[in-house]
């Protein structure tokens, strides 16, 4: 698609690299005022001996900042998504042209609008979820980030198929039940996506590529279970008339 439609990749950079800048802007802020933010949050610890006091102020300003970092980093699709909309379906249209094209079903504005805040809640809620996990003493340093691979992997998947299975009329019911019967593929897809947005400056650099992606895979999945619902049966052999004569072999004689 780079060499295909160059200019429209290129479009499809652009809201990733602005919402990218916010986050950074907000997670540098955050930080500047951890200190406050803490101290705010933990009045009860104004009496206590100094030491202490340091101890616990630590813990809830660095847990501030993880759990901020997290919900940018589960949210960032959904949010480029909603930013980057009218970029994003420019990508799109144009990686279902080079792939054959569709008939193509008009959504209402509302719709589209209320499952995209849908996936943003969803990203928020995981990434307080793994934020839980992570604090839980020496198995949180493992299942923290191992359950955080695959739960964004999941989310990014199901937020970047949305647009191309949406626009066919799929229910959202449907669209759950289609990725979570191509599991295998929905996770290769969003885990190794989620890896290069772990790289400084991938999000940007990968959005364009993985709404291609996103688009070949759901027409995939797609074309799997049509062609699995609709492969025909073995005709199973004509059964021997009882009388027939056999041979001692068990064949059947012809007549």
């Amino acid at each position: 698609m780079w060499r295909l439609r160059p200019g429209v990749m290129a479009l499809g950079m652009l809201p990733a690299l602005i919402v990218s800048v916010v986050f950074m802007a907000a997670l540098l802020t955050l930080a500047w005022f951890s200190d406050e933010l803490a101290a705010a949050i933990t009045p009860f610890a104004d009496d206590w001996a100094e030491a202490w006091q340091r101890l616990v102020r630590i813990f809830v300003s660095g847990g501030l900042l993880f759990a901020a970092a997290a919900i940018a980093a589960y949210s960032f699709t959904a949010v480029t998504l909603i930013v980057g909309d009218p970029f994003y379906e420019r990508v799109w249209k144009a990686a279902e042209e080079e792939l054959g094209g569709f008939q193509e079903v008009k959504l209402g504005f509302w719709r589209s609008a209320g499952d995209a805040i849908k996936l943003l809640l969803r990203s928020i809620g995981a990434a307080i979820l793994v934020s839980l996990v992570g604090l839980i003493p020496l198995l949180g340093q493992i299942l923290g980030p191992v359950l955080g691979a695959i739960l964004a992997g999941h989310i990014l998947a199901r937020e970047l198929t949305n647009r191309p299975l949406e626009a066919r009329g799929i229910a959202s019911a449907d669209r759950k039940a289609l990725l979570k019967g191509n599991r295998a593929r929905e996770l290769g897809f969003g885990v190794m996506t989620q890896l290069f947005y772990l790289v400084p400056g991938g999000a940007a650099l990968i959005m364009p590529a993985a709404a291609v992606g996103a688009t070949d895979l759901a027409r995939i999945m797609l074309a799997s279970t049509t062609s699995a619902t609709t492969a025909p049966v073995p005709a199973s052999p004509p059964s021997q008339p009882a009388d027939a004569p056999h041979d001692p072999s068990g064949r059947p004689n012809s007549v």
